[in-house]
Protein backbone atom coordinates (compact mmCIF):
# COMPACT_ATOMS: atom_id res chain seq x y z
CA UNK A 1 0.00 0.00 0.00
CA UNK A 2 1.19 3.50 -0.87
CA UNK A 3 0.21 6.82 0.62
CA UNK A 4 0.90 10.09 -1.16
CA UNK A 5 1.21 13.03 1.25
CA UNK A 6 0.75 16.41 -0.40
CA UNK A 7 1.14 19.94 0.90
CA UNK A 8 -1.41 22.06 -0.95
CA UNK A 9 -0.17 24.36 -3.70
CA UNK A 10 0.94 27.90 -2.97
CA UNK A 11 -2.10 29.94 -1.89
CA UNK A 12 -2.97 33.58 -2.20
CA UNK A 13 -2.26 35.73 0.83
CA UNK A 14 -5.20 36.24 3.16
CA UNK A 15 -5.02 40.00 2.49
CA UNK A 16 -5.76 39.28 -1.20
CA UNK A 17 -8.55 36.75 -0.61
CA UNK A 18 -9.72 35.53 2.80
CA UNK A 19 -10.63 32.10 1.36
CA UNK A 20 -6.97 31.66 0.30
CA UNK A 21 -7.44 29.89 -3.05
CA UNK A 22 -4.40 28.74 -5.00
CA UNK A 23 -2.33 31.54 -6.50
CA UNK A 24 -1.38 31.49 -10.18
CA UNK A 25 2.05 30.21 -9.16
CA UNK A 26 0.42 27.58 -6.95
CA UNK A 27 -1.78 26.35 -9.80
CA UNK A 28 1.22 26.20 -12.12
CA UNK A 29 3.32 24.26 -9.59
CA UNK A 30 0.58 21.74 -8.84
CA UNK A 31 -0.19 21.39 -12.55
CA UNK A 32 3.43 20.55 -13.34
CA UNK A 33 3.83 18.10 -10.45
CA UNK A 34 0.49 16.41 -11.13
CA UNK A 35 1.17 16.22 -14.87
CA UNK A 36 4.59 14.68 -14.29
CA UNK A 37 3.19 12.07 -11.89
CA UNK A 38 0.32 11.23 -14.22
CA UNK A 39 2.87 10.16 -16.82
CA UNK A 40 5.13 8.07 -14.60
CA UNK A 41 3.55 7.02 -11.31
CA UNK A 42 1.74 3.70 -11.33
CA UNK A 43 -0.15 2.41 -9.44
CA UNK A 44 -2.25 5.44 -8.78
CA UNK A 45 -4.22 6.31 -5.65
CA UNK A 46 -7.73 4.90 -5.49
CA UNK A 47 -9.03 8.13 -3.96
CA UNK A 48 -7.79 11.54 -2.83
CA UNK A 49 -8.75 13.06 0.51
CA UNK A 50 -8.33 16.72 1.44
CA UNK A 51 -8.83 18.90 4.51
CA UNK A 52 -11.78 20.86 3.20
CA UNK A 53 -9.92 24.16 2.96
CA UNK A 54 -10.27 25.68 -0.51
CA UNK A 55 -6.56 25.49 -1.42
CA UNK A 56 -6.38 21.82 -0.41
CA UNK A 57 -9.53 20.96 -2.36
CA UNK A 58 -8.25 22.76 -5.45
CA UNK A 59 -4.93 20.90 -5.19
CA UNK A 60 -6.71 17.55 -4.79
CA UNK A 61 -8.93 18.27 -7.80
CA UNK A 62 -5.91 19.08 -9.96
CA UNK A 63 -4.20 15.78 -9.08
CA UNK A 64 -7.45 13.88 -9.67
CA UNK A 65 -7.90 15.48 -13.08
CA UNK A 66 -4.29 14.80 -14.11
CA UNK A 67 -4.70 11.14 -13.16
CA UNK A 68 -7.91 10.81 -15.15
CA UNK A 69 -10.72 11.42 -12.69
CA UNK A 70 -9.79 9.79 -9.38
CA UNK A 71 -12.46 10.24 -6.68
CA UNK A 72 -11.90 13.25 -4.41
CA UNK A 73 -13.47 13.69 -0.99
CA UNK A 74 -13.18 15.93 2.01
CA UNK A 75 -11.97 14.00 5.05
CA UNK A 76 -11.69 14.90 8.71
CA UNK A 77 -8.52 15.34 10.75
CA UNK A 78 -6.20 16.90 8.13
CA UNK A 79 -6.29 20.49 9.42
CA UNK A 80 -2.96 22.20 10.17
CA UNK A 81 -2.97 21.45 13.92
CA UNK A 82 -4.88 18.14 14.01
CA UNK A 83 -3.48 15.04 15.68
CA UNK A 84 -1.43 13.04 13.13
CA UNK A 85 -2.03 9.90 15.16
CA UNK A 86 -5.59 9.74 13.83
CA UNK A 87 -4.52 9.36 10.19
CA UNK A 88 -1.59 7.18 11.18
CA UNK A 89 -4.15 4.75 12.66
CA UNK A 90 -6.47 5.05 9.61
CA UNK A 91 -3.58 4.30 7.24
CA UNK A 92 -2.58 1.24 9.25
CA UNK A 93 -6.01 -0.22 8.50
CA UNK A 94 -6.15 0.65 4.79
CA UNK A 95 -4.92 -1.59 2.00
CA UNK A 96 -5.63 0.70 -0.97
CA UNK A 97 -3.36 3.44 -2.25
CA UNK A 98 -4.54 6.92 -1.21
CA UNK A 99 -3.45 10.54 -1.50
CA UNK A 100 -3.94 12.99 1.36
CA UNK A 101 -3.77 16.74 0.68
CA UNK A 102 -3.26 18.99 3.67
CA UNK A 103 -1.19 21.69 5.32
CA UNK A 104 1.86 22.37 7.42
CA UNK A 105 2.65 21.62 10.14
CA UNK A 106 0.26 18.66 9.87
CA UNK A 107 1.85 16.93 6.85
CA UNK A 108 5.31 17.29 8.38
CA UNK A 109 4.10 15.78 11.65
CA UNK A 110 2.28 12.89 9.93
CA UNK A 111 5.36 12.07 7.85
CA UNK A 112 7.55 12.13 10.97
CA UNK A 113 5.16 9.83 12.81
CA UNK A 114 4.91 7.34 9.93
CA UNK A 115 8.61 7.28 9.02
CA UNK A 116 10.30 7.77 12.40
CA UNK A 117 7.57 7.06 14.92
CA UNK A 118 7.92 10.65 16.15
CA UNK A 119 5.61 13.47 15.04
CA UNK A 120 8.24 16.00 16.13
CA UNK A 121 10.93 14.69 13.78
CA UNK A 122 11.51 16.31 10.39
CA UNK A 123 12.55 13.51 8.00
CA UNK A 124 11.33 15.32 4.87
CA UNK A 125 11.07 18.97 3.87
CA UNK A 126 7.62 19.61 2.45
CA UNK A 127 7.06 22.28 -0.19
CA UNK A 128 3.83 23.73 -1.58
CA UNK A 129 2.57 21.41 -4.31
CA UNK A 130 5.05 18.70 -3.37
CA UNK A 131 4.31 15.00 -2.94
CA UNK A 132 5.90 12.46 -0.61
CA UNK A 133 5.24 8.82 -1.53
CA UNK A 134 5.47 6.28 1.29
CA UNK A 135 5.03 2.53 1.08
CA UNK A 136 3.73 0.39 3.93
CA UNK A 137 5.70 -2.78 4.55
CA UNK A 138 5.88 -5.40 7.25
CA UNK A 139 8.28 -3.30 9.32
CA UNK A 140 6.54 0.05 8.80
CA UNK A 141 6.62 2.91 6.32
CA UNK A 142 9.47 3.68 3.94
CA UNK A 143 10.06 6.61 1.61
CA UNK A 144 9.78 5.65 -2.07
CA UNK A 145 10.24 9.15 -3.50
CA UNK A 146 9.65 12.85 -2.91
CA UNK A 147 8.98 15.47 -5.59
CA UNK A 148 8.09 19.15 -5.54
CA UNK A 149 7.72 22.02 -8.01
CA UNK A 150 11.31 23.16 -7.30
CA UNK A 151 12.33 20.28 -9.60
CA UNK A 152 10.76 22.18 -12.49
CA UNK A 153 11.58 25.76 -11.43
CA UNK A 154 14.62 25.60 -9.18
CA UNK A 155 14.63 27.03 -5.67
Amino acid sequence: MRVYLVQHGLAMDQSEDAARPLSDQGREGVSRTAGFLSLFEKPRPVWIGHSGKLRAGQTADMFAEAWGGIAVKQVADLAPNDDPGIWSAHLAELSEDVMLVGHLPYMQRLAGLLICGDACSDPVRFRNGGVLCLQKGESGWTVLWHINPALFYGE
